[in-house]
């Protein structure tokens, strides 16, 4: 995978999420599934809690993360580098929707664990990680505000997807990936309208200057 480096028990978590995952369309992301995960393949429960301390919250933030690096490997396989902008976020959106297309109904739980008010804060910081990840591996390397607007903006687009793709039953689904050609378009169209008025706001008179030629109703100026 990518070159960040393993915790030991990463291999385990692996073992255990692979197998969670044929429970969990089931039982939900839940302790239930982890321990009938850690019973298929002979994970006692005193390991089973060493990789996962939080249960089922850790369990999902380990399962988005692995499919972000893998994501992240995909993306550089692929390399985009020459692409435009557009379409580098759109492959990268796109990879990342493909790594999990096999586990959509998790991917369906996920959401669904996350809208609970106490798991608010996982869903955030998974959905910050991965944009974030998406953002560097389409090779922005912006550090000013703009770093903040772009995964602002990415988020939401990243999101909508989602949810579209979550319920898309077109083939190969042709339809989400249509939605996500009109996301970026309407968001490139966007910042193409703010450049125009941020131009235009450049080229316009300060308003020092306008003030500075105002003058109230019947004020004349002092003869020397």
């Amino acid at each position: 995978m990518s070159d960040t480096p393993e915790d030991a028990l990463d291999p385990v978590r692996r073992d255990l999420l692979a197998a969670a995952l044929t429970h969990i369309p089931f039982d939900g992301w839940s302790d239930i599934s982890l321990n009938k995960a850690a019973r298929d393949i002979k994970v006692n429960a005193g390991t089973a809690g060493m990789a996962f301390p939080g249960g089922a919250t850790d369990l999902l933030d380990f399962f988005a993360r692995d499919a972000d690096l893998r994501m992240l490997d995909r993306v550089a396989e692929l390399g985009i580098g020459e692409m435009r902008m557009r379409d580098r976020i759109r492959t990268v959106v796109r990879t990342r929707i493909d790594v999990i297309a096999e586990h959509k109904e998790a991917e369906r739980r996920a959401l669904s664990f996350v809208s609970l008010p106490q798991n608010a804060a996982l869903g955030l910081k998974a959905l910050s990680r991965t944009v974030d990840l998406m953002w560097r591996a389409a090779g922005d390397t912006s550090t000013d505000f703009a770093f903040y607007t772009k995964r602002a903006t990415l988020a939401a687009v990243y999101s909508a997807t989602v949810l579209h793709w979550i319920a898309d039953t077109s083939e190969d689904d042709a339809d989400t990936w249509a939605f996500l050609d009109r996301r970026i378009e309407n968001v490139m169209a966007f910042e193409k309208a703010k450049l125009r008025v941020k131009d235009k706001i450049g080229s316009a008179p300060s308003l020092a200057s306008v003030l500075s030629r105002l003058r109230y109703p019947g004020e004349t100026r002092m003869k020397p």
